[in-house]
């Protein structure tokens, strides 16, 4: 199963404490840490969390630089971790404009953990599902196999489909991740912002999701019966 999670709300969540927008940030890392272990416990293969989308950079510089320190912390802090609860750690995006520091820990983390078979934990950095798919289409060749070679680009760069997409912090939209991937996924929008969300929110979603009839376009297994219409006379 591969759940994604659009982690929305620290900054809303540090703002209406009076706090700056960083130790919402913080506060979000220590979410992170909780789901990722109720993660490995479940039924979950890959977990995909959205850290930093392309568009953030458009936010302040300072801010930023904040995120991206945290970023670095936390896969140093974490790496030992992942290893001993074999969870592997990847991330996905560009990389071309983070740091050589914050490249070579990401580099190093991926190493040290690709062993972990329990939990593919996988972070979108500067992550942009539209340039993706834009950078896909670049590499096909002929206008007759649009289609064909669009897809088998797509898919060499995607690990899952997601079954589960969770986004916290009351916002309801996909805000530019995974659109590939998230053609069939279930969509759980939850009003809690990121770093409240806790094991027991994460259960909820997992449970709304067990009560979804996934159909994929096809009919149900096991269909309701249907009302019986009738021409008036």
């Amino acid at each position: 199963m591969h759940t994604a999670i659009i982690m929305d709300g620290n900054g809303r969540w540090a703002e209406r404490r009076g706090l700056a927008r960083s130790a919402g940030h913080r506060a979000g890392a220590k979410a992170v840490r909780r789901i990722v272990e109720a993660a490995t416990a479940g039924p979950i293969d890959i977990l995909t969390l959205y850290a930093f989308s392309s568009d953030n950079w458009s936010r302040p510089a300072p801010e930023v630089a904040s995120l991206m320190r945290l970023l670095k912390r936390y896969l140093v802090s974490e790496t030992a971790r992942c290893l001993d609860n074999g969870v592997q750690l990847s991330v996905i995006g560009r990389r071309d404009r983070l740091s050589r520091d914050l490249v070579r820990t990401i580099e190093n983390t991926e190493r040290i953990t690709s062993s972990g078979s329990r939990l593919h934990l996988r972070l979108a950095v500067d992550y942009s599902a539209r340039a993706a798919i834009a950078h896909a289409a670049s590499r096909t060749r002929l206008p007759e196999d649009f289609d064909r070679e669009l897809a088998a680009a797509v898919h060499s760069n995607v690990e899952a489909p997601v079954d589960l997409l969770i986004r916290t912090g009351g916002e309801r939209r996909l805000s530019d991740f995974l659109l590939w991937e998230c053609a069939y996924a279930e969509l759980v929008f939850v009003d809690t912002f990121w770093p409240d969300f806790d094991e027991a929110a994460f259960e909820a979603a997992l449970r709304e999701f067990g009560r979804r009839d996934r159909r994929f376009g096809r009919l149900s297994a096991s269909p309701e019966p249907q009302p019986e219409y009738s021409r008036a006379e």
